[in-house]
């Protein structure tokens, strides 16, 4: 009985704006057109919908009794067309990241602390890993971790500068001992070793000094698989701990903690948000978008 409902929407459209005439040029068709399009919807309905004279279009008790069972349901699917507009403008959904403790803490939650209030309908969930995981098969949108450990068939952003680690110790440890001052000392000293989740084996310090690259294994009483508690044991006087400058730099500059071996601290790539596809949800658009590092340019 229908053709479609572009039939009903004609009727709709000249009985709000009482003229063909205006109704033709807001729905974008010619007089006739619209004419011909309403006089047909009569045709098949059997009975006639508007009453028409030189001066003015009306309803007929049909016509409005047709108009007020249609007309709210165009406004409710007009409504439901402009909230999913409004969702692709305004990101929604749930974005859930692998990340290295570090990262998590020093990277992702400062950016979280304004990215939330600006997007309330995206929900992050962060799961602290420490050793690399297929974020496919863990089902995550997307992982943090250094540079030179993202697959090449990910899509990577980088999020913070290159990473610098530290060799440090606590004021009353190394008053007992000389500092080292080569990476080679370091095995006459009690040592905090990290042990990598990814492989297993503990953690070989690696150092670098004028283009020259070496890895030295310690030795001492305590093992983690993370960075904070090292940096704690460190604190309480364990030993020396190798671990991010940046989190260690509060404590360097409170005096607590003594940096040694500056001259041999090595730095990697920093670190990046990677996903496994360009079509990223607008979330997780939207969550690249305010992670995304870009360095401060100094003018000269």
């Amino acid at each position: 009985m229908l053709k479609n409902l572009n039939d009903l929407q004609a009727l709709v459209t000249v009985a709000r704006e009482g003229s063909f005439t205006k109704a033709a040029a807001r729905l974008g068709l010619s007089q006739s057109a619209l004419s011909h399009t309403v006089s047909g919807l009569e045709a098949r309905l059997g009975v006639r919908l508007l009453t028409r004279t030189t001066r003015k279009v009306a309803l007929t008790e049909a016509g409005q009794r047709l108009f007020d069972t249609v007309a709210p349901r165009f406004e409710e699917i007009a409504g439901e067309v402009a909230a999913l507009s409004d969702l692709r403008e305004r990101p929604a959904g749930r974005v859930r990241i692998s990340a290295a403790e570090h990262a998590s803490s020093t990277v992702l939650w400062p950016a979280l602390l304004a990215f939330l209030p600006a997007f309330p309908d995206v929900h992050v969930e962060i799961v602290v890993e420490y050793g690399m995981i297929d974020i496919v098969a863990g089902r995550f949108d997307a992982g943090v971790r250094l540079g030179d450990q993202v697959a090449k068939d990910m899509v990577a952003v980088r999020i913070a500068p290159d990473l610098v680690m530290a060799v440090v110790g606590a004021p009353d440890y190394l008053a007992t001992r000389a500092a080292p001052l080569t990476p080679h000392e370091l095995t006459s000293h009690t040592c905090i070793n990290l042990r990598l989740s990814t492989h297993g084996s503990l953690y070989a310090w690696e150092f670098e000094k004028d283009g020259h690259k070496l890895n030295v294994k310690v030795d001492g009483q305590l093992t983690f698989n993370g960075s904070n508690a090292t940096l704690r044991a460190a604190l309480a006087g364990f030993g020396l701990a190798c671990v991010p400058l940046d989190a260690a730099l509060p404590h360097i500059r409170a005096g607590k903690l003594v940096q040694v071996l500056a001259d041999w601290a090595p730095s990697f790539p920093g670190y990046h948000i990677y996903y496994p596809s360009r079509h990223a949800s607008p979330a997780l658009a939207a969550l690249v978008a305010a992670l995304r590092y870009a360095p401060v340019r100094i003018q000269g």
